[in-house]
């Protein structure tokens, strides 16, 4: 009997007997629907579904694993971060993911200047610990963060510093190897500690000696295929190093020792600016040949992408004028010296250039290079640009021609893309804008293919300068070498692995270019229409393909993605959910479409923080993606009660507070608060919420006006939290407008942005909540008053789902352009400044909602004029967010969320020290898991008022 697990991406049938005794060995293995269906792709264009992940713990599990897979003939494919784009870590078989737990730096030797590692450790990782011996690792992708050494070693990674520090192969010195037969081998340089494989080897080798020395080695990026060359005895018969890009298919890398180099005493980035990107690759070599520790190329067109992304152009200015771009690092032995060089090499290139020494500045500019594979992915005006020719080389200086002649490729078949690259060795990065949706489209993505190798075979050069050949490339290795040398190839991977269990389709057997196209015919076929996504015109299989899988969501720092920092689960990153999701719009692996159990529990831990919107290279919005799925797949039936309490929460607010006294007397006794979450269905460990004694609105129709004359009239926002539940930061905000000399008004009737309907994904009532609300505000909006937002998340909602939600709605766009926060207000005001100095210290909780749009700039320069001295939680999301922190199941990555780094500087924050929260979950979560409070920036602003006026704003509400 056989088990179908894939009915489309190849991978055929696999016995019923490996699953059943891949979970009685293993119970950890992962053989369900979900999971199966995040590890469907790499950063690649392919689609293969696995029938088995299994995250080893150590080199046992993992021998156990694959003697599973080789007693049922199972292929095994291995899988660090998953970054690369060949599609070298996807299989239809068994999948080893190391990254989850297999990830230890087990030690640095400064005096060897070596690291040993597990295959799982992230370069990033790696090259932390060995900073604190002034050393580093010197191939360095653009994916560091999240890359680990062991699928650097498979797909031979290079990266910006491999021009001066060598690439992947030219820094391995042993690795750990499990072969498919079991044996685990300790590899190095002149044996392989078995006799037999030595002399097969060596047979091989001295049978082609003039072939592999004429054909291989002739080009530092030359990647394409197995790295032979080193077995020759000038190379040491370096056994190790000829594994290295053999991409899984000879051996499975269980661990290794890489050599380290020396970080520079100083560095600063030359950045050149030339006419066209053929003037920047006619330079690079000569460059390189400076000393440079870095030549990397960037063309127009990735800066126009990246202008086009909001809130992602930093840098961009500081670009010297040009169609192109080369990067050169410099080093010295001091800042001085540094610079020196760099001028001097600059003005002998005859190009425009600026020399930057401050982090600040080379940071901006390293993020345009390094956020590339992302942000190539959309061109300029919104169309998808594609890898697949990606990571060619020639010798670098046959590069300006090869450019040349891919342009006019390029031209013939109607195509436009993107390029970056690293010009000093010859290595290019070339995304496309083709059609990769259709049959029509696949068949001229191959024609283009096919033709792009011969041009690049034409130039002297490959299909692939580092991160193998994987899918996309190993068909092509016909094209390049000669049936001598390809012959070889096949006998060196029949020598290790002569079942060809190891990674099928890779190098030597390829699976076709063109075959398992993730996007292509039938990937939309549930699709629906849609509420929202207007970005994508209203389809979630375009916004799904947003994800090409770079996957800047597994990095272990920075906002995103906080639940996936949480359990290290690849299910529960945002690329894993777009993987999910794209499965569910295919309809095979996830055959229930939008009412999936799958999709929706892959969903469940998404906190809707939306920083991946902000951090991710293409603004991949998941929460958006999360409340339209959540509207689908409850469309007509019941919901979970944590649904219809928290996002009817607004109603609930209005209700509570007409009996505030008897509502905070019954969220005061536990057993009863418990009890009554209980039956809400709400976590049982967090508080129940108390409503304020009067709301917000009460307290300003009581409240003595200013007199005297004003500026202008603005309108506050009195949203749901601050309205019923703490209206301090909203009294105080009208304190702070007052004292500005605005006058403030509310608008004319009950209003709610709609966003707890939002997120909870019952979209028709949000947008009939907001339509009714837009009327009260009619005829401030026609009067061009601003709109002052106190709660960030409504802020916002104000400004992207109001329009969203009312796509038609000149009031709802009107309304977007005329919302502002109360920082932005008074960081642009130029009037008279009514505030003193607090001369005091703050730990600040930017709202994720706002970092996801215009950022904290303007909380932080607003503190800088109080005399604030501030330390910026920079790990996201506080955990709560909204519903989510009060829906059962959440809580352990809540707290995981807040213990990154918020609730430590809280906790470390001396008595003296403001805590500063504009969102109201933020300040919630503050005060359930710390000792402390947090307060509102207005109420800063407040203290630091000195006109000497009183008002009911200056004492506690009530």
């Amino acid at each position: 009997m056989t088990a179908d697990v894939s009915p489309r991406a190849g991978a055929g049938a696999v016995p019923d007997g490996f699953l059943r005794e891949l979970a009685e060995r293993l119970p950890a293995a992962r053989t369900d629907a979900l999971t199966r269906s995040a590890y469907t792709a790499d950063a690649s264009i392919y689609r293969v579904v696995p029938a088995a992940v299994v995250e080893p713990r150590d080199a046992e599990e993992a021998a156990t694993a694959v003697a599973v897979a080789a007693a049922h003939g199972v292929g095994v494919t291995s899988r660090g971060g998953g970054t690369s784009i060949a599609g070298n870590a996807i299989g239809p078989g068994l999948v080893l993911d190391f990254s989850r737990h297999m990830n230890q730096v087990l030690e640095i030797d400064p005096d060897a200047r070596t690291a040993t590692v597990q295959p799982g450790a992230v370069l990033g990782a790696v090259r932390a610990r060995a900073a604190e011996h002034g050393l580093t690792v010197g191939p360095d992708p653009s994916t560091y963060s999240r890359c680990t050494i062991g699928g650097m070693i498979g797909n031979h990674a290079c990266g910006p510093h491999s021009v001066a520090w060598g690439t992947t192969a030219d820094i391995t010195e042993r690795i750990d190897v499990l072969r498919a037969d079991g044996r685990l081998l300790s590899l190095g340089a002149g044996t392989t500690g078995d006799q037999e494989l030595d002399a097969r080897l060596r047979d091989l080798r001295d049978a082609r000696l003039a072939t592999i020395r004429t054909e291989l080695g002739r080009f530092s990026r030359q990647v394409s295929g197995y790295g032979l060359h080193r077995l020759l005895p000038e190379q040491g018969f370096h056994v190790a190093r000829s594994l290295v890009g053999s991409e899984g298919t000879c051996g499975i890398v269980l661990g290794a020792t890489v050599g380290l180099v020396p970080v520079p005493a100083a560095r600063v980035l030359l950045v050149l600016g030339f006419p066209d990107v053929y003037d920047a690759a006619a330079a690079a070599p000569a460059l390189a040949r400076t000393g440079a520790l870095t030549v990397e190329g960037m063309d127009a067109a990735l800066v126009d992408a990246l202008r086009s992304r909001p809130g992602r152009a930093e840098g961009v200015d500081l670009l010297p004028p040009g169609g192109a771009w080369l990067y050169c690092e410099i080093e010295g032995t001091d800042p001085a010296d540094a610079e020196a060089r760099a001028r001097r090499i600059g003005r002998e290139t005859g190009a425009r250039w600026e020399v930057f020494a401050d982090s600040a500045r080379t940071d901006a500019l390293w993020s345009i290079r390094r956020n590339g594979a992302g942000i190539a992915t959309r061109m300029a005006d919104g169309r998808e640009a594609w890898p697949g020719w990606e990571d060619s080389a020639v010798p670098a200086e046959n590069l300006a021609g090869y450019l040349k002649d891919l342009h006019a490729l390029m031209d013939e078949r109607k195509r436009q893309g993107t390029i970056t690259g690293h010009f000093g060795e010859g290595c290019l990065h070339l995304r496309v804008d083709w059609d990769l949706t259709s049959e029509a489209g696949i068949a001229d993505y191959r024609t283009f293919i096919e033709t792009a190798a011969d041009i690049a075979v034409k130039h002297g050069g490959c299909a692939s300068g580092e991160h193998g050949d994987g899918r996309a490339r190993s068909e092509l290795l016909t094209r390049t070498y000669s049936p001598e040398l390809l012959a070889a190839f096949k006998e060196f991977k029949n020598i290790w692995d002569p079942q060809g269990l190891l990674n099928p389709g890779i190098l030597v057997d390829p699976a076709p270019l063109d075959a398992s196209v993730r996007p292509g015919p039938g990937h939309d076929r549930h699709s629906l229409p849609l509420l929202t996504l207007s970005a994508d015109r209203g389809s979630m299989a375009g916004a799904v393909r947003r994800c090409i899988g770079v996957g800047s969501c597994r990095n272990a720092t920075g906002a995103m993605c906080p639940s996936f920092q949480a359990t290290g689960d690849e299910v529960h990153s945002t690329r894993g959910r777009s993987r999910v999701l794209g499965e569910m719009l295919r309809g095979e692996t996830l055959p229930d479409a939008w009412r999936s159990d799958e999709v929706r529990e892959a969903l469940d831990l998404c906190l809707s923080c939306k920083a991946c919107k902000s951090e991710c290279p293409v603004n991949v919005d998941m929460a958006a993606y999360k409340a339209e799925f959540l509207h689908q797949h409850y469309k007509g039936r019941l919901r979970p009660r944590a649904h219809y309490v928290l996002g009817w929460l607004p109603l609930l607010g209005r209700l509570a507070s007409l009996a505030p006294g008897a509502v905070n007397a019954l969220a005061r006794r536990p057993r009863i608060a418990r009890g009554l979450s209980r039956l809400a269905g709400l976590e049982t460990r967090r508080g129940l919420l108390g409503v304020a004694p009067r709301t917000f609105r009460q307290w300003f129709r009581a409240r003595r006006k200013p007199t005297g004359p004003t500026r202008e009239t603005v309108v506050l926002w009195p949203d749901t939290f601050s309205n019923f539940l703490d209206p301090s930061g909203a009294q105080d905000t009208v304190e702070v407008l007052e004292a500005l000399g605005y006058e403030v008004v509310l608008p004319d009737g009950p209003v709610c942005c709609g966003l707890t309907w939002y997120s909870t994904g019952q979209l028709g009532v949000a947008r009939g909540v907001l339509d009714r609300s837009l009327k009260s505000l009619e005829r401030h909006l026609a009067a061009g008053r601003t709109v002052v937002g106190v709660e960030p998340s409504c802020t916002q909602a104000l400004r992207e789902e109001s329009v969203e939600l009312l796509p038609d709605s000149p009031t709802a766009r009107r309304l977007a352009q005329q919302t502002t926060t109360l920082a932005e207000l008074v960081a642009r005001h130029d009037g008279d400044w009514p505030f003193g100095t607090l001369d005091t210290e703050a730990v600040l909780q930017p709202h994720c909602h706002t970092e996801a749009g215009p950022g904290h700039g303007a909380e932080l320069e607003v503190l800088k004029r109080l005399g604030v001295d501030t330390d910026v939680v920079t790990a996201g999301c506080c955990g709560l967010a909204g519903n989510f922190g009060y829906e059962p199941g959440h809580w352990e990555v809540s707290r995981s969320s807040a213990e990154r780094e918020l609730y430590p500087k809280v906790r470390a924050a001396d008595d003296g020290t403001a805590i500063v929260a504009d969102g109201f979950s933020c300040r919630t979560q503050i005060s359930q898991g710390t000792d402390r409070r947090a307060t509102h920036l207005a109420a800063l602003l407040r203290k630091a008022l000195t006109t000497g006026r009183t008002t009911p704003a200056q004492r506690k509400n009530g």
